[in-house]
């Protein structure tokens, strides 16, 4: 339902009834902390994911908030998804047996994305890894796999204490109303969230995280991360705090709102997957075109779930492959347009797809034979029963914008 409810989001941004409608879900979800705040801001709230969320505000519709987003700072609310502690001796190890990172390689204090994977080589779900310490994990998940991801850490963590039995590791869920987590982004976000911070950001590169007071409210930890392909922070913080945070970002006035619509459009534009339309249990991350995700020791040992089918796609190629896709004309294409060759042949389907706001155009991502998904590649798409021209495009479509570590 997540997925399905996503494909809607960039729909014609002044028929705001059937935005709604297209992401509403039945019955009232969960809140965050920030759901009065929203409110009061003009948020026009769904049922996302099962949590009442703001698809867009009343004074910027979709399309302008992406394209603030791109020139200066939008805040996005992101409580919705599953924060979770893990402490002990030994959890490098238990995270290495259910995913394809290299914790013991990442140095204190850096994130990582990475992805579940199943015994077929399958993605149960992408999730940022933050390593603290050795013994001292902060991982960001999903919410729409809130519940199977939390199965699926606890059965393995039985697993790790039935082979290692004097483990001591302890794993906490915190609730959305225990822990708030804001997104702030866009190349305004360092000036604005510095003002209001103890750390020096400048010293906190791309996937890298500290401890810190925001607005004077200690317990909170930034994380130089985000959905967006632009520089930003994601900052998590006790909920009761999130409003007073929230409303002090608010008070620049570089800083704009944004809801669920500017942030899909964006992540799309920098090539970013959506988890249950572009990765699935059916897709592997060499077809997902995420190989970088599995580092030479992981691929060495061999030890992670679906090794042998991943690293046989490594080694042999894969069948099948992500792309992204440009249309200059026609309609955009939504999840499941049909992709067509050359010769009229039906050959794939899109995964995510919407009109490109920083671009004019109607970009899409796909999954097409390996053959056919070279850059430069015209391929054609079927929409409403006509076929519109469309070129395989290198991702992202947008330039990336982090702010990176000095070479």
């Amino acid at each position: 339902m997540f997925a399905r409810v996503l494909r809607n989001i960039c729909r014609n941004e002044g028929a705001s009834r059937v935005l709604r409608k297209g992401f509403a879900t039945e019955g009232k979800g969960e809140v965050t902390a920030l759901y009065e705040f929203h409110v009061e801001n003009g948020g026009r709230m769904v049922n996302f994911g099962g949590f009442m969320l703001p698809v867009q505000y009343a004074d910027l519709g979709i399309a302008a908030s992406h394209l603030h987003t791109r020139k200066s700072a939008s805040m996005f609310d992101v409580s919705h998804m599953l924060q979770t502690e893990i402490v002990g001796a030994d959890c490098l190890p238990y995270m290495e047996s259910i995913c394809t990172a290299d914790l013991q390689n990442l140095p204190p204090n850096s994130s990582i994305l990475t992805v579940f994977t199943t015994p077929e080589g399958g993605v149960l779900d992408d999730l940022i890894i933050t390593k603290i310490s050795d013994d001292h994990l902060y991982v960001v998940s999903n919410a729409a796999m809130k519940k199977q991801d939390q199965a699926h850490l606890l059965q393995a963590l039985d697993n790790h204490k039935k082979a290692n039995p004097a483990t001591e590791i302890k794993i906490k869920f915190f609730d959305p109303q225990e822990r708030g987590l804001v997104a702030l982004q866009g190349p305004k976000a360092a000036q604005v969230l510095q003002k209001l911070t103890d750390i020096d950001l400048s010293t906190l590169y791309f996937m890298t995280s500290s401890e810190a007071t925001v607005c004077g409210a200690g317990a909170c930890r930034i994380t130089r991360c985000g959905y967006t392909g632009e520089d930003g922070f994601e900052i998590s913080m006790p909920a009761i705090k999130a409003v007073d945070i929230s409303r002090e970002i608010l008070r620049n006035e570089d800083v704009k709102l944004a809801g669920l619509g500017a942030r899909d459009s964006l992540r799309l534009e920098a090539g970013l997957c959506l988890y249950g339309s572009d990765l699935t249990a059916d897709t592997t991350p060499v077809e997902a075109a995420l190989t970088w995700l599995i580092s030479k020791r992981r691929r060495e040992a061999r030890d992670f779930p679906g090794a042998d089918v991943i690293l046989g796609q490594i080694k042999e190629g894969s069948v099948k492959k992500r792309i992204g896709l440009v249309a200059d004309l026609g309609p955009p294409a939504r999840h499941g347009t049909v992709v067509v060759d050359g010769d009229g042949n039906d050959v794939g389907s899109v995964t995510s797809g919407c009109p490109a706001p920083s671009l004019g155009k109607n970009i899409a991502m796909a999954y097409v034979p390996t053959e056919l998904s070279k850059a430069g590649t015209q391929l054609r798409l079927r929409v409403r029963d006509k076929l519109y021209g469309a070129v395989v495009t290198k991702m992202p479509f947008v330039p990336s914008n982090y702010y990176t570590r000095p070479k």
